[in-house]
């Protein structure tokens, strides 16, 4: 049998993106669990061409909310030309009645539990409607297909270490999605690290974990990491604030070759922090826990969220400055988005504040798809718009790659350099976030 499977994607920016930097790993993912007896390949909306004259038997669209309109065309022309399409992801997962609208065969929650059989019954013509994931060990899984991605990624070797995360933030899926905290083997993981069959020495030098909060288990990070030092890779991930405190942890992290952290700051506002039940943040720790990451060399990227209820005009575009006050490297900025499956949907969908009218393109992370409660859904973009374009403008991303050179090792630096040089062309550019209300989808 032949099987498709294809990541879905919409464009976030007026003029997309200039460079591709890393891909999600549910496609690869899932074509490294695919039985051997089938052909498999993979596609990413983002940088290939979608091949709908595809001799496939069977369709896989993985997607999230905010490229759902993207899948549901897609699977469209599928299907009116004869094929059969079934989808998973996060979106499908927490909109079942709506996917099945728009597909054969939905997986909801993690679809590698029921990938088999899904398989199994298509080929054998009784194909389900739905199939449910389940949270499952995370033991004996196969390297993903790196040899199926396309070569406009950046870098290719991303990985998974462990899944779930022990938080439980207002705005985050993680909790339902993927329950519990979970570990793969050490030597599994390992064995991915050095996976080297690529055509870039970059590629084949970083590893990008693709984990929600890689270092939240001690012991096992630390096993971890000390078998990563004689790969000699670079490697980046996500964790939470509280590494700052742990010497150990971090001259382990640096002695490993970690280049770069990405933490989820979210916001300078105590009553904000609140809202998102980021309770683990104190806001008078960011500069000494940023330094503390500086001073083994490892770049400090940082998310930031716009909209929480106590969020003005004036606190939104005042975080340019204090982002760089802290001293961030690289700065993720996006709007808070109410996805299903969270608290804060939960709660603006009681109190009718969620902007139903606004299709599922506005839950892409850059538009406004709910009422906030000091500002207007208009004020509110505007806001974000402004941030975006004072903290990626040439004079505070060329202060950060200036700042980064004298505190960050080599790897560090190239990753600050490579990141602010991106958003920064951006911006030069004028190639901002699209404004859907404007955009027809």
């Amino acid at each position: 049998m032949k099987i498709d499977i294809i990541i879905s994607y919409l464009k976030r920016y007026e003029f997309g993106h200039e460079k591709d930097f890393v891909p999600p790993i549910t496609g690869i993912h899932l074509a490294a669990l695919t039985p051997a007896e089938h052909r498999v390949r993979v596609f990413h909306q983002q940088v290939d061409k979608i091949d709908y004259h595809t001799d496939a038997d069977l369709i896989a669209i993985s997607f999230f909310s905010g490229f759902a309109p993207a899948a549901f065309k897609m699977a469209a022309t599928f299907r009116q030309m004869g094929k059969t399409v079934i989808a998973g992801g996060p979106h499908v997962t927490f909109n079942t009645e709506e996917s099945l609208r728009h597909f054969d065969a939905i997986a909801t929650g993690e679809a590698e539990s029921v990938w088999e059989q899904i398989i199994l019954d298509f080929s054998n013509g009784k194909l389900k409607p739905v199939y449910q994931g389940i949270a499952t060990d995370l033991k004996n899984i196969p390297t993903p297909r790196f040899d199926l991605l396309s070569d406009k990624f950046f870098v290719k070797k991303v990985i998974q270490a462990t899944r779930g995360c022990p938080f439980t933030c207002s705005f985050c899926t993680v909790p339902t999605l993927n329950p519990g905290f979970r570990l793969r083997p050490v030597k599994d993981v390992i064995q991915d690290a050095s996976y080297d069959h690529f055509k870039y020495w970059w590629q084949r030098k970083v590893v990008w974990f693709w984990d929600d909060n890689l270092t939240i288990d001690r012991k096992y990070i630390t096993a971890l990491l000390t078998e990563m030092k004689p790969l000699k890779k670079w490697w980046l991930t996500q964790a939470s604030l509280d590494i700052a405190k742990d010497d150990k942890l971090l001259d382990l992290m640096r002695d490993s070759g970690c280049i770069g952290v990405f933490l989820g700051i979210e916001s300078f506002g105590k009553n904000s922090l609140a809202d998102a039940n980021k309770k683990q943040n104190k806001i008078e720790n960011y500069k000494t826990a940023v330094a503390a990451i500086h001073k083994r060399g490892i770049a400090v990227m940082a998310g930031f969220i716009a909209g929480f209820d106590h969020d003005t005009c004036d606190s939104i575009e005042e975080m340019s400055d204090r982002i760089m006050e802290i001293g961030i490297d690289v700065p993720f900025l996006s709007i808070m988005t109410p996805f299903r499956g969270t608290p804060i949907y939960k709660n603006l969908k009681m109190n009718d504040r969620i902007l139903e009218d606004r299709g599922w393109q506005f839950y892409n992370g850059y538009n406004v798809a709910f009422k906030p409660q000091e500002i207007s859904p208009e004020e509110l973009l505007r806001s974000h718009r402004n941030l975006w374009k004072r903290t990626f403008s040439f004079l505070y991303s060329m202060k950060r790659i200036l700042r980064c050179i004298f505190k960050l090792r080599p790897g560090a630096i190239l990753l600050s350099v490579a990141m602010n040089s991106f958003y920064m062309t951006k911006r030069m550019r004028h190639n901002y976030p699209i404004d859907m209300t404007h955009k027809t989808v």
